[in-house]
């Protein structure tokens, strides 16, 4: 919520007295009599402006590229955890090639009923 509240400062700063048309001019002045002392102020008001944007910009970089090692963290952590997954599964496969599916049926047939004995004991 303070972020939020930031941005509409920054952005409040950033966009303050700037109309559809460009910079308001006093009333008392027509678009001709603008003295040089209004100008160096709307110019020193645009030079803050574009600082405050060269500001924001560059933290938008850095949060980027924080994102971005992140992410490419997390890709590089999934190739290995794939890895690992797929040396497991052909392990899993392997070991059920190799013994046969009598004993295979036997393992599996034990553990259910071991599984039935239990629950009915328990209840």
């Amino acid at each position: 919520m303070n972020a939020r509240r930031d941005y509409r400062n920054n952005r409040a700063a950033l966009f303050d007295g700037i109309e559809e048309g460009g910079i308001r001019a006093s009333a008392s002045y027509s678009s001709h009599e603008i003295d040089e002392h209004d100008n160096e102020r709307a110019v020193d008001g645009l030079q803050d402006r574009v600082i405050l944007l060269k500001r924001l910009s560059g933290d938008i970089n850095e949060e980027v590229d924080s994102h971005n090692r992140m992410l490419d963290r997390m890709g590089n952590d999934m190739d290995s955890s794939r890895g690992v997954l797929s040396g497991t599964m052909d392990r899993f496969k392997m070991v059920f090639e190799t013994k046969s599916s009598r004993r295979v049926f036997t393992l599996v047939a034990s553990f259910v009923v071991i599984f039935l004995v239990i629950y009915y004991l328990t209840r």
